[in-house]
């Protein structure tokens, strides 16, 4: 899985990035808009890439994303999830919840992450 991240201006250019997934067949997994900058959870990054380039949204980054269960009804479950990555010398660059309530986690070391979260 990817996270695409994009600039939004707008309600109407959240609409454009939407409808251009939409139409090449890319699904939104899980993500938002935080400050003017939309993440979103894809399957197939350079597809995301690809189809918002070629509508001429071209300040379009993917990553690797690393998702992961988390017990949302347990108290305290996203703090000990973060001091592990902490502990690990993971950076957090972003974090939201999928469709399927699992954490999606954008960090500088995808790999060290999943070591931390096993």
């Amino acid at each position: 899985m990817n996270d695409i991240t994009v600039a939004v201006a707008d309600a109407a250019s959240l609409s454009r990035l939407g409808r251009v997934l939409g139409e090449a067949g890319v699904s939104l997994e899980g993500g938002g808009l935080w400050a003017g900058v939309a993440h979103y959870l894809v399957a197939d990054g350079e597809a995301a890439r690809r189809a918002l380039r070629g509508a001429g949204i071209t300040d379009v980054d993917v990553r690797e994303a690393v998702v992961v269960p988390l017990d949302a009804d347990v108290p305290g479950a996203l703090g000990r999830m973060m001091d592990r990555l902490a502990a690990a010398g993971v950076t957090l660059i972003a974090q939201y919840t999928d469709h399927d309530n699992r954490k999606v986690l954008v960090v500088d070391d995808p790999p060290a992450a999943r070591e931390a979260l096993a």
